[in-house]
């Protein structure tokens, strides 16, 4: 989800709410503690030199359980990051503390934000050396599909 579609729901929304892809709310005093600007610039297992950009949210639940931040003081909070950082409009990846600190993807429901996951994949798949998965077939199905199967005409 770009920035410029998170700022859009924001403006529709009447409670600002975070879940987890399974369900889980983020409780509803939590606080954004960053905003901010994360680029990459590395170099794949393939040799390729590429740089990546993001917009960061940082979400952290405190102690304070009447703290409630209002879909407009975010919207606010975005507007002065844009500001003083220079934000692009680019993806908005989002850190939350579970077991140990994630970095989630987001997306939006209509009515919450939906922390999603993310997975590491290689980005050189055709340089680095790894086999390209080959698609498993059930040795009926190969058999129907192949012309020297039973009335297939081939004999």
């Amino acid at each position: 989800m770009k920035l410029s579609e998170v700022k859009r729901a924001l403006t529709e929304m009447s409670e600002l709410t975070f879940r987890l892809e399974d369900g889980t709310k983020v409780p509803a005093h939590f606080h954004v503690t960053e905003v901010g600007s994360v680029k990459r610039h590395f170099i794949d297992c393939g040799g390729t030199v590429r740089k990546d950009e993001a917009v960061n949210f940082q979400l952290w639940s405190a102690n304070d359980h009447d703290h409630r931040l209002a879909a407009t003081k975010l919207l606010n909070i975005i507007r002065l990051s844009e500001d003083k950082l220079a934000l692009n409009d680019v993806n908005v990846e989002v850190e939350y503390q579970t077991s140990t600190i994630g970095t989630y993807g987001l997306e939006f429901d209509g009515n919450a934000f939906v922390l999603t996951n993310l997975q590491t994949d290689c980005l050189a798949k055709d340089n680095c050396g790894i086999p390209q998965a080959k698609e498993k077939v059930a040795l009926g199905q190969a058999a129907q599909e192949s012309c020297c199967a039973p009335g297939g005409g081939c004999c």
